[in-house]
């Protein structure tokens, strides 16, 4: 199953999810993430998740652009200003929208920021734990 998750800066939600389903999916899954924007990874994001065993340092931060002549069974958009501003994807059997919080958006000392991304990092888990991996 190919898997394409969304956001608006690929820098947090959609790398963190690529991460875990990559992760949690294994084989059964090819995983991407893409942004309106291309930005970077966010340092929080990749910490939070090495903090559950998850390497996403490699990641890079990447337009939607690179993904539109691509086939995907599944597009994902994990946060709102993405899911108003993705294009059409004419070769996806199905389009989903998740709506997180932006951890980037996050204000206040650095183990409260971090609060807010192992939170996030945590919802997404759940949902791609229950509506990706318990599908057969």
């Amino acid at each position: 199953m190919k898997v394409l998750f969304l956001c608006t800066h690929n820098s947090a939600r959609s790398q963190m999810a690529e991460g875990l389903l990559r992760y949690l999916g294994g084989s059964k899954f090819e995983v991407f993430s893409a942004g309106t924007e291309q930005t970077f990874v966010r340092p929080e994001a990749v910490q939070v998740m090495k903090e559950i065993g998850i390497d996403i340092s490699a990641q890079t931060s990447k337009t939607l652009d690179t993904y539109l002549d691509q086939q995907f069974d599944t597009v994902i958009t994990v946060c709102e200003q993405a899911t108003e501003s993705c294009p059409v994807f004419p070769n996806v059997k199905q389009r989903i929208h998740w709506s997180f919080p932006d951890p980037s958006k996050a204000k206040g000392n650095p183990e409260k920021i971090l609060s807010v991304y192992r939170e996030v990092r945590d919802l997404m888990r759940e949902r791609i734990e229950r509506e990706l991996l318990s599908v057969d």
